[in-house]
């Protein structure tokens, strides 16, 4: 049994993981939470309290920590007694705490792949660049990290695995995320806008034939019928979960397809086109060192701020086609998220509960001991029974349609 989380990052994604932590800290304990900027820490606290959050009377406190800094985390770890770890922070910090979380022997948990800063779209696969390096480490420690256990990646991969337990032979897993929402803004996005662009502006890699295919961002687009949000156009993207699904059923074929409307694609574009979206430095006339896509960051609307007007929904899907006894099968498992709703529980939109909500529910696995594994996994090497079950009941259930309708999905464990 593990007690007592520290929370890294103070975004829209670590206000969901705070307000679901202290939801559920009859189970987790003591809850920390640090950012490199102390008032954004005590204000996620403080709209923890705002809305009585807390299920029980417990310790919820704020630090100041640069993430960057192995041995600062470690201290900070070793200073509060927390043993485990949600980090919810800036990608580019991923691999600063996970050595940390090693050199202390907490879990480790993270919801995107490590990046660095001064590089975009890698050779695949993403996460043998950085954290599969990291697995006899971990192993020989006992930690147990827990990859990518947002939404997409993280639900998606479970999804995947529960899906491919219900078949004989896999052949193709393709996930659809939808967003449904208007945030009323000229244009937004919904999440850290540095790490948002950088997904989109290099290589789309999918895993097909057995080999990686290559293509550009926007080049191959289909309609999926969805339920709840209706057809909805989606485009083959470059993600995280393609990465390891590949990896762990390399027979399918592995494709991540994500919405966009119209004027996304354009404003993105017309970045792109200007050189906005590069993560190189420039130099101005008047000789001010610049990254562009720093720029262009600073100056749109802080995604945290989006919460309050936005509505409509989320819709994320698993589409897997395999064989069971020599016929062929397909299922579907979905979600869908409510935005409007979403800020009322937590004061996120729709698309940061997705994404933090699924964090704490592996941490309070692993505080139980069901996903306490002692080494590095990927989320679908675990069992993903008890983990949807879980989903369930803390805010974001698991529906499957396939021959036998459309309903929730659960288990009897």
């Amino acid at each position: 049994m593990k007690r007592n989380v520290l929370i890294i990052g103070a975004g829209g994604v670590a206000q969901v993981v705070a307000h679901k932590a202290a939801q559920n800290n009859d189970k987790l304990g003591d809850l920390h939470i640090a950012s490199r900027t102390l008032a954004k820490a005590e204000a996620v606290i403080a709209s923890v309290h705002e809305k009585s959050a807390m299920k029980v009377a417990g310790v919820f406190k704020a630090h100041a920590l640069d993430a960057m800094d192995t041995a600062a985390v470690a201290a900070l770890i070793r200073d509060i007694g927390v043993q485990i770890v949600i980090n919810v922070g800036s990608p580019f910090v991923n691999m600063t705490v996970l050595d940390a979380c090693i050199e202390t022997g907490v879990a480790y948990m993270d919801t995107a792949i490590h990046e660095d800063p001064s590089k975009i779209c890698e050779i695949p696969p993403w996460y043998g660049n950085y954290e599969w390096k990291k697995r006899d480490a971990t192993k020989a420690a006992g930690v147990t990290a827990i990859l990518g256990i947002g939404f997409d990646p993280g639900v998606v991969n479970v999804w995947a695995r529960a899906a491919a337990d219900m078949m004989d032979k896999v052949h193709s897993i393709d996930i659809v995320d939808i967003n449904a929402g208007s945030h009323g803004k000229y244009f937004a996005t919904n999440f850290d806008p540095e790490i948002n662009f950088r997904e989109f502006t290099g290589t789309v890699y999918s895993w097909q034939g057995g080999k990686w295919q290559e293509n550009a961002m926007f080049e191959i687009g289909k309609t999926w019928d969805l339920p709840i949000v209706g057809p909805s156009k989606a485009y083959l993207s470059g993600h995280d979960e393609v990465h390891s699904l590949s990896a762990n059923y390399p027979d399918a074929d592995v494709r991540f397809w994500m919405g966009f409307g119209e004027h996304y694609i354009n404003v993105f574009t017309v970045l792109k086109n200007l050189g906005l979206l590069s993560e190189q430095p420039v130099v101005t006339a008047e000789g001010l060192e610049v990254v562009p896509l720093k720029v262009v960051k600073a100056v749109l609307p802080d995604p945290a701020t989006l919460a309050p007007g936005y509505t409509g929904k989320t819709l994320i899907a698993d589409f897997v086609k395999g064989e069971k006894d020599g016929k062929p099968v397909e299922v579907m498992i979905y979600n869908s998220a409510d935005h409007k709703e979403a800020y009322e529980e937590v004061g996120s939109q729709g698309i940061s509960y997705t994404a933090g909500v699924p964090a704490v529910a592996a941490a309070i696995l692993v505080a139980e001991g069901v996903w306490d594994v002692g080494q590095m996994v990927n989320v679908e090497e675990l069992d993903p029974r008890p983990f949807i079950n879980l989903l369930n009941t803390i805010g974001l259930p698991s529906y499957i349609k396939d021959d036998q309708g459309d309903r929730l999905l659960q288990y009897e464990i």
